[in-house]
């Protein structure tokens, strides 16, 4: 059981990404199920995540504090896993790792997600809790039928009970009247805003004196509220992830909002009025693991037979539903359609960006990612470079990250795989995209990419390239891969050629494709890199091969 402290919504922000807990709770379940759930498994259970590179990270510090982090929190929190008396996937969490519609698990587990439980009890010093998080935050992005980042960070978290919603409401109202009024200079009215709103929710530590934070002694109001207010925006970024997970709200990067796909608003208006706003079994821990593990509750639109089959006929009409069919045959009857269709959008998709149809909007999507002023621009940063890739050269281009019902970006790529992988016909081609930047973009980036490059290699029997993409390039990014180009290591299948670029050189070898008379080859991709392969051989160092590649980059058409 954990205490929390909380005078906001308390969710969990780990991990940072939902989909990344499949693949963790799989291994947990495949090699610990039965065992005790101490430092020993957890030490254990870190070696082997990360052999197989989910984590992001090595945990090396404290590895068993790194495995409590990651099985401790979401996945034991939403119902997918017991830790106690020995390690199981409840039935939430087996339909999590067989299912083929994720999305579904995710809902039926975040509209249950509650505080109080048993997991979480509030402390003295928290706010009074009576909620469950997700459920009205559903309701309110219904509600008002778009919701911007900032209302849900101000507003949208101070939802702490259910019975406060109207309230939150006219808050919502007043921020956004108020707003309307002072046109011009949104910055610095927003910083006021949420001044005034921190000191009202925490009015009562700052009456006191309670201002120290945990990662300092500074105990300044001024830090104290710098501190919530980044803790706030970690909480909404999280939330808005998690909700995502669902599949039923759009993301508008541009206008950082929220709101309900139009074709879900029908899911989302069944479970707001069948689902029950009330915390239960607050002081029972084996009832409420028996409810928040269950993989059948709440009941959702598409449990209801009638409904489903509405659904299906107006979104497929060209079906034919018969009454033998279970309603679990319906569901994935459903699903294969829902499936087809998406396929059939990103394929559209790909003949609009190999037309160049798209260049213009893919050139701009670039700059709003280098002004940083996309909500998620890892996210896009990873789908766009699919796309440029796409329009860029010949070959087979497929992004690893996570696609919605209707082809739009939902989530990056999962950490067991590269982020882009293109297939060349006789060699292929790993491209890997990070935002990170300094020290932790060689740490966090350096061995995976490698490793993913070498996976390729393995699994297709054919020579292959590594592309590694920032909106800066680190040098100790630059060193470890100049070394690689020279060592014959064969954990990794043997040399490895990675060219590191930052991300206004891939954009002018992107124009270069367009402006040029004729198509790229693949021919043209796999010179590039063998260039970079004899430059390697033939310079003394690191910054001359960089330089040289560079250059090389920059003129890749005119080899």
């Amino acid at each position: 059981m954990a205490r929390i402290d909380s005078k906001v919504i308390f969710v969990t922000t780990s991990p940072r990404t939902p989909a990344k807990m499949i693949p963790e709770i799989e291994l947990l379940n495949t090699h610990f199920a039965g065992k005790k759930w101490n430092t020993d498994t957890q030490r254990a259970f870190m070696e082997l995540l990360k052999e197989e590179n989910f984590f992001n990270g090595q945990g090396a510090k404290d590895p068993a504090f790194s495995a409590r982090d990651r099985i401790n929190r979401a996945p034991k929190a939403f119902g997918f896993v017991i830790l106690s008396p020995k390690i199981s996937l409840t039935p939430a969490g087996t339909v999590l790792v067989n299912s083929k519609r994720k999305d579904e698990i995710f809902l039926r587990q975040l509209l249950k997600f509650q505080v109080p439980s048993p997991y979480h009890k509030p402390s003295e010093k928290s706010a009074e809790f009576c909620v469950k998080p997700y459920l009205e935050l559903f309701r309110i992005v219904r509600y008002f039928g778009s919701l911007k980042f900032d209302e849900l960070m101000f507003f949208g978290l101070q939802l702490v009970d259910y019975r406060k919603f109207d309230e939150i409401v006219q808050k919502v109202n007043e921020f956004r009247t108020a707003k309307a009024q002072n046109e011009g200079n949104y910055k610095k009215f927003r910083k006021e805003y949420l001044d005034k709103e921190l000191r009202e929710i925490y009015k009562n530590d700052i009456i006191t004196g309670n201002t120290k934070t945990r990662e300092t002694n500074d105990a300044s109001i001024s830090k104290f509220l710098k501190t919530k207010a980044s803790n706030m925006r970690d909480y909404a970024d999280a939330c808005i992830r998690y909700l995502r997970a669902t599949g039923l709200v759009n993301i508008s990067h541009i206008g950082k909002s929220i709101s309900i796909v139009h074709e879900k608003i029908q899911e989302v208006d069944y479970f707001l009025e069948h689902t029950s706003r009330e915390p239960v079994f607050i002081d029972n821990e084996k009832r409420y693991i028996d409810y928040i593990g269950n993989a059948e509750t709440p009941t959702l639109l598409s449990d209801n037979r009638e409904l489903l089959e509405q659904k299906i006929a107006t979104e497929f009409p060209e079906i034919y539903i018969t009454n033998e069919m279970s309603l679990y045959q319906l569901k994935d009857l459903f699903a294969d359609e829902l499936e087809k269709r998406k396929e059939q959008i990103l394929t559209e998709q790909v003949r609009a960006i190999k037309d160049y149809r798209l260049f213009d909007e893919i050139n701009s999507t670039f700059d709003q990612i280098l002004d940083n002023s996309l909500y998620d621009t890892p996210l896009m940063l990873e789908w766009n470079t699919w796309r440029a890739m796409t329009m860029l050269d010949g070959g087979s281009i497929k992004a690893n990250l996570k696609f919605d019902d209707f082809g739009n970006p939902m989530s990056t790529a999962q950490g067991n795989m590269a982020d882009i992988v293109c297939d060349y016909g006789d060699f292929g081609l790993t491209v890997e995209v990070t935002m990170q930047g300094g020290q932790r973009q060689y740490e966090t980036e350096g061995e995976p990419v490698t490793r993913h490059l070498a996976k390729v290699k393995r699994e297709t029997e054919k020579p292959a390239y590594c592309l590694f993409i920032a909106p800066k390039i680190n040098e100790a990014c630059i060193a470890h891969f100049y070394a690689l180009h020279k060592m014959n290591i064969s954990y990794y299948g043997g040399k490895s050629t990675i060219v590191p670029l930052p991300l206004n050189i891939f954009l002018k070898m992107v124009e270069d494709s367009h402006k040029a008379s004729y198509v790229p080859e693949p021919e043209h991709v796999q010179h590039f890199f063998e260039r970079s392969n004899e430059l390697a051989e033939s310079t003394d160092n690191e910054k001359d091969w960089y330089n040289g590649i560079t250059q090389e980059a920059l003129n890749w058409l005119n080899g």
